[in-house]
């Protein structure tokens, strides 16, 4: 190892050379292009680019591993440029979709700050971990304790909603939770009744092939979770095929609930 080369930096370098391999392995060499002059994936293309710069890819890295989201000073001293030059390199990973810029839920007085956190649907790209870990961990234990996946599920959702119940609208938290696991969920209400449609199937390949354990899996999460975060219940899940997405994800308000949202809405 070279002097004063550590393995953080080694790590880093070896990422960013991932990225940019990645576009040529798309393109063929030619970053337009891709085997036969085809057109490459644009979503690849894309975060290669943005992570192919230095600057980014630290940025990037930063981010990924910060245990909560991060400002701007905390990027402007890690990387020692001005905070206009950090900005420029930010709004290019969010357009890349790989962070996603949420603002500053401030108690006190000032200016909220913008924060970046990783985009949930780079999530088990570009060194990140991804939804199979935990839908693998989720798995194992459905098999060490002998129960069935809705079941395990079911327990994870609770856990979830336990940590989130009563920090914000029902309808709201879960939403954001299947935003965070990459479902990419649109809302529709109707009186009591909602349906999530879920336009990205985070798991898409083992669901595709063992349909039944994944959906039911995620039954039991979304049931648990509505449990935990309470005043909602979770109808039906109405499964899509899994590589065009359109799963529905039915839930109705208690009435509670409905009269509570009724008051503050």
């Amino acid at each position: 190892m070279p002097n004063g080369t550590n393995s953080a930096e080694i790590q880093e370098r070896n990422c960013q050379s991932a990225a940019i391999c990645k576009i040529l392995c798309y393109s063929g060499g030619n970053p337009n292009l891709g085997e036969g002059g085809s057109s490459v994936d644009d979503e690849v293309q894309r975060e290669a680019r943005a992570l192919g710069d230095p600057t980014r890819h630290r940025l990037f890295r930063y981010i990924l591993t910060a245990p909560d989201p991060v400002g701007v000073a905390d990027l402007t001293d890690h990387v020692k440029l001005n905070h206009n030059a950090v900005r420029q390199h930010l709004a290019v990973l969010k357009e890349a979709q790989l962070v996603v810029e949420d603002v500053e839920v401030r108690r006190r007085p000032g200016r909220p700050r913008l924060l970046y956190r990783l985009h949930p649907e780079a999530a088990g790209r570009w060194g990140t971990p991804g939804p199979y870990a935990w839908l693998a961990q989720l798995l194992s234990d459905a098999v060490r304790h002998k129960v069935e996946p809705r079941q395990i599920g079911r327990q994870e959702g609770r856990r979830r909603g336990a940590e989130l119940e009563g920090t914000g609208d029902q309808l709201d938290l879960l939403e954001e939770e299947m935003t965070r696991r990459g479902f990419r969920p649109i809302r529709t209400e109707r009186a009591r009744r909602v349906d999530f449609i879920l336009e990205r199937c985070p798991f898409e390949d083992v669901a595709h092939t063992d349909p039944d354990t994944v959906c039911q899996l995620h039954l039991g999460q979304a049931e648990g979770l509505a449990e935990g975060v309470g005043g909602v219940a979770v109808e039906r899940l109405e499964a899509k095929d899994p590589r065009r997405a359109g799963c529905r994800l039915v839930v109705r308000l208690e009435p509670e609930a409905s009269s509570d949202r009724a008051r503050t809405g």
